[in-house]
C-alpha cells in the first residue's frame, strides 16, 4: 500500500496540514504523521529523512513556517520527492519567508513547492506522484479532477438560473 509521510515543524502547523491528511484518506493512501522540527530536533529530522524509505513511505510533505528549513534540509537527504508547504505563522513575515525558504533550494535538491497554507493541494500533488505507479490511486484521482469540474459546472448552471 502506498504511503506518505507528513511531517511538520510544530504541532500549530496541523491546522493546515490537516487539509493533506484528510485528502490522503479519501484517496485511501496510508499515511503516518509526525512533529519534526529542523531547529529543536536536528537528530530526530536526519533519522526521518534518511530511513523513511526504509518505512516503505513513498513521498514526504513537509510544512513549516517562518525559516522553514525543514523541506529542504529533508530533501537534502532523502531520495523521496519532497512536498514543502509554507505555513504562514504568528510570527511570519506575510508567509513570504517561508515561501521563499521553501521555494528557492540550490541545484540538486529539489522541493515541489505548493502555495501558501495549501496543505490540500501538497496532499493531492503527493497522490498523483503515487498514482503514476498505482493505477487505483489514479483511477481515484481521475474521479476526484472529474468532481471538481461536475461541481464548477453545477455551481454555474445554478448562477445562471438566477437571471
Amino acid at each position: 500500500m502506498p504511503k506518505v509521510g507528513i511531517i511538520m515543524g510544530s504541532d500549530s502547523d496541523l491546522p493546515i496540514m490537516q487539509e493533506a491528511i484528510n485528502i490522503l484518506q479519501n484517496f485511501d493512501i496510508e499515511i503516518e504523521i509526525d512533529i519534526v522540527s529542523a531547529h529543536r530536533t536536528p537528530e530526530k529530522l536526519f533519522d526521518y529523512a534518511t530511513n523513511a524509505h526504509t518505512r516503505g513511505v513513498n513521498v514526504i510533505i513537509a510544512g513549516a513556517g517562518g525559516a522553514a528549513h525543514l523541506p529542504g534540509m529533508v530533501a537534502s537527504m532523502s531520495p523521496l520527492p519532497v512536498i514543502g508547504v509554507p505555513v504562514k505563522s504568528r510570527n511570519s513575515i506575510d508567509g513570504w519567508d517561508s515561501i521563499l525558504s521553501i521555494l528557492q533550494m540550490p541545484g540538486g535538491v529539489p522541493v515541489a513547492t505548493v502555495a501558501l497554507d495549501g496543505g490540500k493541494n501538497a496532499g493531492i500533488l503527493a497522490a498523483q506522484i503515487i498514482g503514476q505507479a498505482d493505477k487505483c490511486v489514479l483511477d481515484k484521482i481521475v474521479f476526484y479532477k472529474e468532481s471538481l469540474k461536475v461541481k464548477v459546472n453545477n455551481a454555474s448552471k445554478k448562477m445562471k438560473s438566477k437571471k
